[in-house]
């Protein structure tokens, strides 16, 4: 089995973002601009602003940012793979490549396009699990392979209208279906971007359908 060298594994952040990523947090966070992706956010503080000040940590609120244990509320509730699910996918799809001599990255996310799993093999740049995550968003918002979407959206200015800066239509990416519900999107970048997210997919399907 091929190695994996980076590895990320994202959850979710207080609130669904959307596909866009424009809506702003409980906390104030912001994304640094359209073409941020979901989840990619900024706290208003220890960041550098336009205008190249550090803001200040502001003192926190009434019992602290953030607790944990037991009857912890849900940072998300939106539909997605399962944590374990997604890995199955992500790494499914990236064996499916590095067996065939080609380095590069999965991406899983969730029905708000927010990443769930992220794996990067070894010898791969940083940059392919985010072009798979843009391609992943592409197929979510279209409902169909970023293949498909990549012939048929030039050719109608609604589904134009429809793309967001923060994707990238082309080849590599595909709807995740449970049942007749769209619950996210696989997407891969590096080397066989289509056949590698195929086996992804197939991959997270077989369990979702539970078949062997």
């Amino acid at each position: 089995m091929a190695k994996i060298g980076t590895i990320l594994l994202c959850g979710t952040l207080a609130l669904t973002c959307g596909v866009v990523a424009t809506q702003a947090l409980a906390n104030n966070d912001q994304p640094a601009g359209p073409q941020s992706l979901p989840g990619d956010t900024l706290p208003p503080f220890g960041m550098l602003d336009n205008a190249g000040h550090l803001p200040p940590y502001p003192p926190p609120p009434p019992g602290g940012f953030h607790h944990g244990g037991p009857g912890t509320p849900l940072e998300s509730t939106v539909r997605g793979p399962s944590l374990e699910l997604a890995i199955v996918a992500a790494r499914a799809a990236v064996d499916s490549c590095t067996a065939r001599g080609y380095q590069g990255a999965a991406t899983v996310i969730d029905s708000a396009g927010q990443a769930r799993a992220m794996l990067s093999a070894d010898g791969s740049d940083g940059s392919h699990v985010f072009v798979a995550q843009r391609k992943a968003l592409t197929a979510l918002e279209f409902r169909m392979s970023s293949a498909q979407a990549r012939e048929e959206v030039p050719k109608d200015p609604a589904l134009v209208a429809r793309v967001k800066p923060n994707m990238f239509v082309q080849f590599g990416a595909f709807p995740i279906l449970d049942g007749k519900e769209v619950i996210g999107a696989i997407g891969y970048s590096g080397g066989d971007d289509e056949a590698c997210a195929k086996a992804g997919l197939d991959a997270i399907e077989r369990r979702l359908n539970k078949s062997p």
